[in-house]
């Protein structure tokens, strides 16, 4: 038996032995009143306090005030902590919530969870940006109504997700998703998406790079095994000989430079960083120049300019090397009578080396690809004159390794500028 009751009972019994006397002694409708107002003092006690806790009970609050009498005292006390226990427990859970959310948030894979009607229940912002959605407006929408590619839905109506499913955006972008579906508690649903653009683009970097590879290699390979069938089954006078053997040393030169520039672009990659070295610009682009003159022959007009109040830090051959591959390129695409204009000036934020020429041209669509490995615009034009495909993957890789940004810019038909801008870290004021 609680102390409560215990409590009134022992008032109801000090009620009845001060109104039994009075009952006796002075009259039995007396006795009555003392008995009848002792029990009206304590529901009066009772129900003053049960109305404040009805009161409290419609906005229950954490107040170090909330006391009462007696028992009551008791009462509220346990209300008092039982409310504070219970309101810290939510305030734990909601900041353990908000963690959560903030941890999918910073995920850089995409999470939308469904319910099970495959509506959307929650998404992060990466989920936003890969799918078009908008959690504020989204919530509670079926997800096959805001996706609605057919493979998409195909995939998610079909319950089938050993192997994730491969989704080209349909969003204007060239965005590849990998999209795996992981049930969770029971039919729900977690959609997970990584965003797989690189890897497929890198993936068919390397089957294209194997496949020219084995093009450019098998081709001199196949005139050289051609004409030395020709050599050893046909007695041919000794003019067409020596036009065989030309021919077929042009074709082991051209191997020869290929294997070189891969060679090259190998020992790029996985060199240690290039060194801090001062490269004096204004002789290089001089040397550029002379070298530039050589390749033509005469046929262009070749200008270099150099500021002189300022170098570049670095590795002076692998620079070399990629300056003279755009040079080489600016003077083999532009024709006779064109001009080839070499420079290498201060900026605001660095340096700049430049290459512009007068030449053919390129057209905007193969600009993002050039500096892919053996990638041509026009495989038997690149050919004829003399590259091997490599070349800009060179210099690419050499101007990255020295924080430097390669820029092209090309007119068809008008003129092609390549321009390698330098941080200021790597530049080097000449006092």
């Amino acid at each position: 038996m609680s102390s409560q009751v215990i409590r009134a009972l022992l008032l109801a019994l000090l009620s009845s032995l001060i109104a039994l006397p009075v009952g006796s002694f002075v009259a039995h409708w007396a006795g009555w009143s003392v008995f009848c107002a002792g029990l009206a003092l304590q529901m009066i006690f009772h129900f003053r306090n049960f109305a404040r806790l009805d009161r409290w009970s419609h906005r229950p609050v954490v107040d170090a005030s909330l006391e009462g009498e007696g028992a009551w005292d008791g009462i509220f006390g346990r209300l008092y902590r039982h409310e504070k226990d219970l309101r810290a427990g939510i305030a734990d859970r909601d900041n353990q919530i908000e963690r959560l959310f903030a941890a999918l948030q910073a995920l850089t894979d995409g999470v939308v969870a469904l319910d099970l009607n495959q509506q959307i229940v929650y998404c992060n912002s990466t989920a936003e940006e890969q799918l078009g959605l908008a959690l504020t407006t989204d919530r509670g929408q079926p997800v096959v109504n805001l996706v609605r590619q057919p493979e998409f839905v195909a995939y998610l109506e079909g319950g089938d997700f050993e192997r994730p499913l491969t989704l080209r955006s349909d969003r204007g972008t060239d965005r590849v998703l990998s999209i795996h579906v992981v049930p969770y508690a029971g039919d729900r649903r977690l959609l997970q998406i990584k965003d797989v653009t690189q890897t497929v683009r890198l993936d068919r970097m390397r089957r294209d790079f194997v496949a020219n590879v084995s093009h450019e290699l098998r081709t001199p390979l196949t005139v050289l095994a051609g004409f030395l069938e020709t050599l050893q089954e046909i007695d041919l006078d000794r003019a067409d000989q020596h036009r065989y053997l030309d021919l077929m040393a042009e074709q082991s030169k051209r191997m020869e430079s290929i294997v070189q520039d891969l060679l090259t672009l190998s020992s790029i990659e996985s060199a240690p960083p290039p060194s801090v070295d001062i490269v004096d610009m204004s002789s290089l682009v001089d040397k550029l120049r002379r070298d530039a003159e050589a390749l033509s022959g005469g046929r262009h007009n070749i200008v270099a300019e150099a500021d002189a109040q300022c170098d570049v830090r670095g590795s002076e051959p692998e620079l070399v090397s990629a300056f003279g591959n755009l040079v080489a390129n600016a003077v083999r695409y532009t024709p006779a009578g064109g001009t080839v204009r070499i420079t290498w000036k201060a900026m605001a934020q660095g340096a700049e080396f430049a290459v512009e020429d007068t030449g053919i041209g390129i057209e905007a669509k193969h600009i993002p690809r050039l500096t892919e490995r053996f990638y041509r615009v026009d495989r038997g034009r690149s050919r004829d004159a003399g590259g091997t495909g490599l070349g800009l993957a060179i210099v690419k890789h050499s101007l990255n390794r020295h924080q430097a940004q390669l820029e092209i810019r090309s007119t068809l038909g008008v003129g092609s500028r390549f321009a390698a801008k330098f941080p200021a870290g790597r530049v080097a004021r000449v006092q």
